[in-house]
């Protein structure tokens, strides 16, 4: 099922790596990722720095994608909580990292986080 991207030329062009919008059209499956933080697989462990909090979560989501039969290439929306905006450019270059060219809407929030070493929580959209 093809992703239309839509980036009218009468809003400012996207710029860091995502689109304004994404139409899915058709029949289609959509699953909706809950916010995901940094912690290990034993549910109490975290690492220290934004790299690899940001990769486990990267892995989270590509194994709850996968077990929906989707990878990232089905992203269609995804949600980036910073704990600071000191964090941006590193949360950019960790969203290139992972979806390449592709380039769902996106939207990064700065805000107190539940936890005060959490430095992300990300969610998502996928559909098929």
């Amino acid at each position: 099922m093809p992703f239309i991207q839509h980036n009218p030329e009468a809003v400012f062009p996207p710029y860091r790596a995502y689109s304004h919008a994404i139409e899915v059209r058709g029949d289609s499956r959509l699953l909706f990722i809950s916010g995901l933080n940094g912690y290990e697989r034993d549910g109490s462990t975290m690492p220290e720095s934004f790299e690899e909090q940001a990769d486990l979560i990267w892995g989270h989501m590509r194994n709850i994608l996968a077990s929906a039969g989707m990878d990232f290439g089905n992203i269609v929306s995804l949600r980036t909580y910073l704990s600071d905006p000191m964090y941006d450019e590193q949360n950019v270059r960790m969203r290139m990292k992972y979806l390449g060219t592709h380039r769902p809407a996106s939207t990064v929030v700065c805000s107190t986080l539940l936890e005060a070493k959490w430095k992300l929580e990300m969610e998502a959209v996928a559909a098929t």
